[in-house]
């Protein structure tokens, strides 16, 4: 049987700098892969998600978007933040003259928007309408992370939200209690498990006006960026008071890891709904590969 051969490119997605951000693998054109295949090229990138660009014809993507599927080293995901920007950001530079680049993920279309800002291309998605689930007892998420109940932030609502993917915010009084947190993924994944699919934990503090610290474990370790519960955190910080009504808010991810995020964020709150969730960011582009099969 011949080879087949299967370029990809590596991105550093949510930072202007290099080796920064959360990394992104990104097949060019992944016909001819099976769904196995691309889990276990996802597993062999051992990065938080891969993502696989199916090309269609002109018609069909002005229609419905691109088709894109992503991947962690272990399941399938209908939506995921850094995965969508990035592909999107690659996109944007075979297409310089589509403003907008929709892509058609399991979740639906999703699309992302491009400016220069500051000199650099800054593309900015938009993210489901979010679904707001239950409250949770600060009592209870302090024993599961084993902190006192009191370095929570009582005047916040531990929430769960989701705007493709879920997550529950949880928010902390001191940005120090947050950086100093030691968590692993066996001491959440219980606490966490859900019948409809995953569910992670996303833990901010308050560190300026208008500026967050975040951090986010999952089993893979820990996240330096992560878009999606992003937009579940802008979502949550609209609803509740903590960020105005289509104000741009920043939220700062990754420094634990050595790999500072930047992830600009904004909703709109309409009457009692919380609508138009945005996430953006900037990304940079740092290998060209091959994958031989």
């Amino acid at each position: 049987m011949p080879n087949r051969q299967f370029p990809f490119v590596q991105l550093d997605v949510f930072t202007l700098a290099p080796l920064e951000g959360n990394q992104l693998a990104v097949l060019t054109d992944a016909r001819g892969l099976s769904d196995a295949e691309m889990q276990k090229l996802a597993k062999e990138m051992n990065l938080s998600e891969t993502t696989f660009i199916l090309p269609r014809d002109g018609k069909t993507e002005r229609d419905k978007g691109v088709q894109v599927r992503i991947f962690t080293v272990q399941q399938e995901l209908p939506f995921a933040g850094h995965p969508t920007l990035g592909t999107a950001w690659y996109l944007k530079q075979q297409r310089p003259d589509e403003p907008e680049i929709v892509l058609d993920l399991k979740v639906g279309r999703v699309p992302v928007r491009f400016e220069m800002r500051d000199g650099q291309l800054f593309g900015e998605m938009r993210q489901s309408d979010p679904v707001f689930g239950e409250y949770h007892r600060h009592s209870d998420v302090a024993r599961v992370l084993g902190v006192r109940e009191t370095d929570l932030d009582e005047n916040l609502p531990i929430q769960t939200v989701s705007t493709g993917l879920t997550f529950t915010v949880v928010a902390f009084r001191e940005v120090a209690t947050l950086r100093n947190l030691t968590v692993s993924w066996p001491q959440i994944a219980a606490y966490l498990e859900r019948p409809d699919g995953p569910a992670f934990f996303y833990f901010v503090a308050r560190s300026g006006p208008n500026q967050l610290r975040a951090r986010m474990f999952f089993y893979n370790g820990e996240d330096p960026a992560t878009g999606s519960a992003a937009g579940c955190c802008a979502a949550w910080a609209v609803k509740h008071g903590a960020l105005a009504s289509d104000e741009q808010g920043l939220i700062e991810q990754g420094r634990e890891v050595l790999r500072p995020s930047y992830i600009y964020v904004r909703a709109a709150k309409e009457a009692d709904r919380v609508v138009n969730v945005r996430v953006g960011g900037h990304v940079v582009h740092v290998i060209n590969g091959q994958v031989t099969l």
